[in-house]
């Protein structure tokens, strides 16, 4: 096995050490390349659960299951596509594959076909698998080692990602549920073909950025004539329909997640070991965050599972006598807070880094989880003061201020934490692991979202079916602030072994 000679962004000697605060133009690239593809994903994402629960006619706790199997192997595939890109093609070729794959996925969804749903899902998938990780990565390679612009351009470009998800959001939601589900998924692949173009079109201002590592060794013929980029493509193509078989096996996935979760942090333990001591707890601390990150993944996706239903059925939508759509307000305010708040964070960090009193990335952590658990509590003090099962459309916008106040201090974050603290030879596959962690905690969403399923008896009665939900929520609300409260706990020890990068 390949050795890993433990360098990292920090301790490279040609470490940046000068403050700016200008962004390379190559990142706004990115942020409308990510923005349009987070369009066509939001959007499609946004009809699922309710497209299933009332056109497929599946029960709740079966849509619940195929959505948080979808969204695991969603998040899963990044952690092959980023050990793909490390070692053979490079960030911009798995990039463009992944996009192409999305393009077939979403407009394959768009066929009103029974096979197609299926399907279309399985290429979204695989496309996303190739595209998500990479991205992100090839957005840190803008940066010096050591630049505390980071922090900030993840920032920005994290604006990009929720730009693209609240246009989709609201759009493919409109379209979808008050015009044709199909139409809507239709609407997503054409603005993820718009995000192809725009990333081709600018790809040559990245210079030698995300190019293959070893161009001889891609191209190298190893079975039957084809080289090594082709068999990786036919192989990605192959896998197609075995992720359709796990959809009609969803009970499966309990055991490949376990699995999958299980394995991943025994080889990145291994890893670890490996290097030397200093490398080694940077690390260990990403390790200990990322698997945090499970929980606080599993609460914040009832946004697009189970609140989207909460939002059908016991929010008041009436706004000046007029009949908000559901489906596109849920899937409007979240990325809306995001775009409103991320600004305000970006400069945040910034200007208390120049003060030295930038909060550390595991304050940070902390911070998400006491944020989060403040959003569903608010939720829940909607349902606890309800006469007429609904609780206020303000009360509804408020607790997901609260809670994407917690998403800033970890997604973004998150993804700059991977690139400082994973040596450089593997920050494409730790970027995976980051990705299938979110997978784990989009699985544990569905599980936690079915325990808020709604008998039919009732789904159409707010009074009796606010309970199912109010319960829930208290839970999640509480136990999201006691996590929080743990993590401020160990910042001091996650601090120590992160050394000098805070």
């Amino acid at each position: 096995m390949k050795e890993f000679d433990g360098t990292t962004a920090e301790n490279d000697p040609d470490s940046y050490r000068e403050i700016e605060t200008k962004h390379p133009k190559q990142l706004y690239l990115l942020f409308f390349t990510e923005m349009w593809e987070r369009f066509s994903f939001y959007g499609m994402k946004a009809l699922l659960l309710a497209y299933m629960v009332t056109q497929l006619k599946f029960d709740e706790p079966k849509g619940y299951a195929i959505l948080g199997s979808y969204a695991a192997l969603v998040y899963t595939m990044p952690m092959f596509g980023g050990m793909l890109a490390d070692r053979f093609l490079g960030y911009r070729k798995s990039i463009l594959f992944g996009g192409i794959l999305m393009v077939i996925g979403h407009l394959t969804l768009a066929i009103p076909q029974n096979w197609s749903f299926f399907y279309g899902m399985a290429f979204i998938i695989c496309g996303n698998g190739f595209f998500k990780p990479n991205i992100s990565s090839l957005v840190g390679t803008l940066y010096k080692n050591n630049d505390p612009r980071k922090d900030s351009a993840f920032s920005i470009f994290y604006m990009g990602i929720n730009l693209g998800a609240m246009i989709g959001g609201v759009l493919c939601g409109y379209v979808g549920q008050r015009v044709n589900w199909h139409f809507g998924f239709g609407l997503a692949g054409l603005f993820m073909i718009l995000g192809l173009v725009v990333f081709y079109m600018g790809k040559k201002g990245l210079g030698d950025k995300g190019l293959p590592p070893h161009t001889e060794s891609l191209n190298k013929k190893i079975f039957a004539g084809l080289s090594r980029e082709t068999i990786i493509y036919i192989c990605t193509l192959l896998s197609i329909p075995f992720i359709v078989l796990l959809f009609h096996e969803y009970g499966a996935m309990d055991y490949i997640m376990l699995g999958l979760g299980v394995l991943s942090l025994i080889y990145i333990l291994y890893i670890a070991f490996k290097l030397e001591r200093e490398a080694k707890f940077k690390l260990l601390a990403a390790i200990v965050m990322i698997v945090m990150s499970i929980l606080f993944w599993a609460f914040y996706e009832q946004s697009s599972g189970s609140l989207n239903l909460f939002s059908i059925r016991n929010v008041d939508m009436n706004v000046f006598g007029i009949d908000l759509p559901p489906l596109s307000v849920n899937n409007f305010l979240p990325p809306f807070w995001v775009i409103a708040l991320s600004p305000v964070f970006a400069w945040l960090w910034l200007w208390l880094s120049k003060k030295g009193k930038e909060p550390s990335t595991p304050l940070k952590f902390a911070l998400s989880f006491i944020f989060l658990g403040v959003g569903f509590y608010i939720f829940y003090l909607g349902c606890k003061f309800s006469s007429n099962g609904l609780i206020s459309l303000f009360s509804f916008a408020m607790g997901y201020v609260a809670i994407i106040c917690g998403e800033l201090c970890i997604s973004p974050i998150g993804l700059s934490m991977v690139t400082k603290l994973a040596p450089i030879k593997i920050v494409g596959m730790v970027m995976g692991i980051w990705f299938l962690a979110s997978a784990i905690g989009e699985f544990l969403a569905g599980k936690i979202g079915s325990l808020m399923s709604v008998p039919e008896a009732v789904v159409n009665d707010a009074v009796r079916s606010l309970p199912y939900y109010a319960d829930i929520l208290n839970k999640i609300g509480l136990g999201s602030i006691v996590l929080g409260v743990l993590l401020v706990c160990l910042v001091p020890f996650l601090r120590r072994w992160m050394k000098d990068i805070h």
